[in-house]
């Protein structure tokens, strides 16, 4: 099971929001760059960004940053914060992302998700962000009134290589992920699913890979407030 490590940017800075709060944030000291050479030295090869700036504006906001990293050091990026167009699809890949994580935009309008897996085959993932079964949209500001597992059918067979899925309740607040919802999007997915939201310790990550079609798990504020270590979390990396 592959560890994906969090970077979220925010006016160039690494931060972690409670719930997809945006005014309940923590600024850390780290760069984003510093922070990707930090996961880098200790043997992680994936990495899980989100530009909140572009999940604000809809626009690729920090693709320097992006940009550095990818240059700097040989990680597997998935990047996602305000992906709405085609032409911020191939900003990301020209870079040499590994995947683009489509949200709002894909929920919005189900024919820009299909087209996008057929312009950029097996580079597109999609990010589900669910509250008591229902996805969010916009940066979590706002409710689809589209239950996720319904969505998730409809969808099913568009051509996304992997699927994100996040208990917005539970990002941010180390509480543990939501499995059981994992585990019912996990068993309708045709693509591999990651787990993201309230990874609170290694016990968390030892029950994700007990569960069936995951790919892997995002971690961030617990690395972030030091509950995970970096050194115990490497030893649990599989690829």
């Amino acid at each position: 099971m592959k560890i994906f490590p969090a970077i979220d940017i925010k006016d160039k800075k690494c931060v972690r929001l409670v719930k997809g709060d945006f005014d309940n944030k923590t600024e850390y000291e780290m760069s984003p760059i510093e922070q990707a050479g930090k996961y880098k030295e200790h043997g992680f090869k994936n990495l899980h960004i989100v530009d909140l700036d572009g999940a604000l504006t809809g626009e690729a906001v920090n693709l320097d940053i992006i940009l550095e990293i990818l240059t700097k050091f040989d990680l597997k990026i998935e990047i996602g914060g305000g992906v709405r167009n085609f032409e911020s699809i191939k900003k990301y890949t020209d870079a040499g992302v590994e995947k683009v994580i489509l949200g709002s935009a894909a929920i919005k309008d189900k024919n820009f998700l299909k087209e996008a897996c057929e312009k950029f085959p097996n580079k597109i993932a999609l990010g589900l962000d669910a509250k008591d079964g229902y996805l969010s949209v916009f940066g979590w500001k706002k409710n689809s009134n589209q239950l996720t597992l319904e969505f998730l059918k409809e969808v099913n067979n568009y051509g996304v290589s992997r699927l994100i899925y996040t208990d917005i309740s539970r990002d941010g607040t180390k509480q543990s992920p939501n499995f059981e919802e994992t585990s019912k999007v996990a068993d309708i997915s045709n693509c591999p699913v990651i787990i993201s939201g309230g990874v609170s310790s290694l016990d968390d990550i030892k029950k994700a890979k007990s569960l069936k079609n995951i790919e892997g798990i995002i971690v961030g504020k617990a690395i972030y407030d030091g509950d995970i270590k970096l050194e115990e979390l490497a030893k649990v990396i599989d690829a």
